[in-house]
């Protein structure tokens, strides 16, 4: 009896390890991997900060320009730009999973790796939520679901604050801008027209058609939002923001309702954009003092 309790234990222990890792993308298509990656590239500068977030840094082994979050990011070796990947270098690195960015890297790139016989995870975070869903995956994957389910709690925790706190204080419009020649935007399906609902605002351009639209000055006029937040391209305050103050029949620009946000906080779903949500529910809350706007 004691033999045959330690042969079905033995049995037990020998399915559990040749159990297949299964892990969902973005896609809804099934990842199948038989033992954890070791060999990761990362396609997109988040999804290198994921990575190094769910505890999978130490198994990068290439990424693209740009990925330079945490600072131990900006040592591994580079297999281009997100928008222009070396499949040479890349094939040559023999990775065994690779992280990919939908709308960043495009499905002619994600197809294309997958004709080479790579392994690819496909990120495309529209909500906030699917930011910790992203960390739990690359956790998974690569056999740090304990570090990466940590990772995810807190910053799920941090979401639940600031939804108790301003998802139903009084609505304000908001236009994000993105850059300004040429002038761009997002619309409602991006990841951060779900932080402008979260602090209670409503993106004027939620319905264009396109991820990132370009726009032109007339027609921000024309939605006249209550405020204004910009982000540019680093931690400095992009001095086309104040171009608007021309505009003074803009209710954002005649309240002095124009913001700054750091794109590295907001343009990267990454947990790090917990932070920058909560500085533009602090934005979207002053404005609504000076608009004396109460529950």
């Amino acid at each position: 009896m004691y033999r045959q309790l330690m042969v079905l234990a033995w049995f037990a222990l020998a399915c559990c390890a040749r159990a297949d890792i299964r892990v969902e993308d973005s896609l809804g298509r099934e990842l199948v991997l038989e033992q954890p990656a070791t060999r990761v590239v990362s396609l997109a500068p988040h999804m290198t900060e994921v990575a190094f977030a769910a505890g999978a840094g130490e198994q990068l082994i290439g990424a693209v320009s740009y990925s330079d979050y945490p600072e131990a990011a900006q040592a591994i070796p580079r297999v281009g730009s997100y928008d222009n990947v070396s499949y040479e270098t890349l094939v040559a690195l023999n990775p065994d999973l690779v992280l990919a960015w939908r709308s960043g890297n495009g499905d002619e790139v994600i197809a294309r790796l997958q004709s080479l016989g790579l392994t690819v995870y496909v990120d495309e975070s529209k909500t906030l939520e699917d930011v910790a869903a992203s960390l739990r995956a690359v956790g998974r994957l690569t056999a740090h679901e304990d570090t990466a389910e940590a990772e995810a709690e807190a910053f799920l925790r941090r979401l639940s604050q600031l939804r108790a706190r301003y998802s139903t204080q009084p609505e304000v419009s908001v236009y994000y801008q993105i850059w300004d020649e040429p002038l761009l935007t997002l619309n409602g399906d991006h990841l951060i027209s779900d932080v402008v609902r979260l602090c209670g605002g409503r993106n004027v351009f939620a319905d264009s058609p396109v991820l990132v639209s370009r726009i032109s000055v007339e027609s921000v006029i024309r939605a006249d939002p209550q405020v204004i937040i910009a982000s540019g391209m680093d931690k400095a305050r992009p001095e086309w923001l104040d171009d608007w103050r021309q505009w003074t029949s803009m209710t954002a620009v005649g309240n002095n309702q124009l913001y700054f946000v750091p794109p590295d906080l907001l343009q990267r779903h990454t947990p790090r954009i917990i932070e920058g949500a909560s500085l533009m529910c602090e934005k979207l809350q002053l404005a609504r003092e000076h608009y004396g706007l109460r529950e």
